[in-house]
């Protein structure tokens, strides 16, 4: 009893303390209005969208442009979808698949080349991978469209593929090189001391304990070569090989008159690259911070 006396001595004094500093914090007004103003700014423009892609073009003019509408149709949506919109957006589909894994395919090899190599060779190599963030887009659109041009894809899927894989490249390798680098070298000797050579190593080991950061990076390249549009306008033409910036863009002048169909047309193109980013939303963050954090 005695000793139960004297613990509850010793605590009791420390709970009293932290009670007193947590009734002692003052709230942070300012942090919460300005919190407010950022999701109002956020959240009012995708309310507009959402709500005037469920308007009638008549309700669109008569009514207040932030009241809820009245008569909700899905007729826009219908609309969108008779004008070659799957197509468009199973090209979207294609290039930002094809860009996401040739990129983290390459870039997760030349991570775990740089991390694993030594010498003045493998810092010249990723020096050079580094010096790829400088580089702008809009400094390169000439000399990429005469080579795509001389190779004879022009206006092509693939055409658009290339590009968004060489501008991936650099950013990831950064944030995997920095992740690979947290990853304790005993494990890579142990699988060597049992015959494991390096693509083993790479596959068996590197890959699973980077998986938030390839996450990561296939997500931001998604988005990348999701919403890219000045690739797909200097480097393809036809209808067919239309991606859905371009086909947003043709929207526009098709249905200039009819803004709840264009904003429909904005809607359903969000809808897939919204659900990427929320399934990897987790490891993003993460990804991000750890890659720009050395």
């Amino acid at each position: 009893m005695a000793v139960e006396a004297t613990r509850h001595r010793s605590v009791h004094p420390t709970v009293v303390t932290a009670g007193r500093r947590r009734s002692g914090q003052r709230p942070n007004i300012v942090g919460a209005v300005g919190g407010f103003v950022w999701l109002a700014i956020i959240i009012v423009p995708l309310y507009y969208i959402v709500i005037t892609s469920l308007r009638s073009q008549q309700g669109f003019y008569a009514t207040n442009a932030l009241a809820p509408p009245t008569d909700p149709t899905l007729a826009n949506y219908q609309l969108v979808l008779q004008n070659e919109f799957l197509r468009y957006l199973a090209n979207s589909v294609v290039v930002a698949g094809g860009t996401v894994v040739i990129a983290v395919a390459v870039s997760l090899m030349a991570a775990y080349a740089i991390v694993r190599g030594t010498g003045r060779a493998v810092r010249l190599v990723f020096a050079v991978f580094l010096l790829g963030l400088a580089i702008p887009l809009q400094a390169t659109i000439v000399p990429i469209y005469y080579m795509i041009t001389r190779i004879h894809m022009y206006d092509t899927l693939a055409a658009l593929i290339l590009p968004g894989v060489a501008f991936a490249i650099p950013l990831t390798v950064l944030i995997l090189v920095n992740f690979l680098r947290d990853v304790p070298a005993e494990l890579f000797e142990s699988m060597r001391l049992d015959g494991a050579g390096n693509w083993r190593m790479l596959w068996s080991l590197a890959l699973p304990l980077a998986r938030p950061a390839v996450i990561t990076v296939a997500v931001y390249d998604a988005l990348n070569a999701w919403n890219g549009f000045l690739f797909p306008l200097i480097l393809t033409q036809s209808p067919d090989n239309r991606v859905l910036p371009l086909a947003l863009w043709s929207f526009q002048g098709q249905f200039t008159v009819n803004i709840p169909t264009v904003l429909a047309a904005v809607v359903l193109s969000t809808l897939p690259i919204l659900a990427l980013y929320i399934v990897g939303r987790r490891y993003l963050v993460t990804g991000l911070t750890a890659g720009f954090g050395r």
